[in-house]
C-alpha cells in the first residue's frame, strides 16, 4: 500500500520532504522520500540536516492526515514544539531514499511525543538508521 503524500499533508512544493505513506502496521508508521537534486533542502548533492528534520515531521504529519482520511475528516494542522535527541550520523545523497519509522509514545489532548527512525534503504531497515530523534508536536483542533 503506497498512498501520496501530497493527499496527507498540508505542505505543497517545493518544501513536500516525503513522497509515499506507506500506511501503519504494529503501532508504527511507515513513510519515504526519494532525494532529488531539484529539492530545495539539497545542497552540493545532499539533503542538508533540516532537510532530514523536516521530512521526519512531515512523516509524522502523514500518519495523522491519514488517520483523518480514514474517518472522513480533515487532518489538523500540526507544530512541532520540540525536537530531542536528534541524531545524524551522515547526510542522504541525491539517489537515496529515506524510509521513515513513527512511532507515537504518548498522546494526550491535542499533544503527541513521537519517536522516529530514519534508514536509507527501500525498506525499513535498522541496519541503515542515518536518522533518530524524539519530537513534541501540537495539533491544532477546531
Amino acid at each position: 500500500m503506497g498512498i501520496s503524500a501530497q493527499t496527507l499533508i498540508p505542505q505543497r512544493p517545493p518544501i513536500v520532504m516525503i513522497d509515499t505513506f506507506h500506511g501503519i502496521t504494529d503501532g508504527h508508521s511507515y513513510s519515504s522520500l526519494q532525494v532529488l537534486e531539484d529539492n530545495i533542502l539539497v545542497k552540493n548533492g545532499l539533503l542538508v540536516e533540516s532537510g532530514v528534520i523536516e521530512h521526519i515531521a512531515q512523516s509524522a504529519a502523514a500518519r495523522v492526515g491519514y488517520l483523518a482520511h480514514l474517518q472522513n475528516v480533515a487532518p489538523p494542522v500540526g507544530f512541532i514544539g520540540s525536537i530531542d535527541n536528534f541524531k545524524l550520523k551522515h547526510l542522504p545523497r541525491v539517489g537515496d531514499t529515506l524510509f521513515t519509522r513513527i512511532t507515537v509514545e504518548q498522546e494526550f489532548e491535542n499533544i503527541t511525543l513521537i519517536s522516529a527512525a530514519t534508514a536509507i534503504a527501500a525498506t525499513f531497515d535498522e541496519q541503515k538508521v542515518i536518522a533518530t530523534c524524539q519530537m513534541k508536536i501540537f495539533l491544532q483542533r477546531d
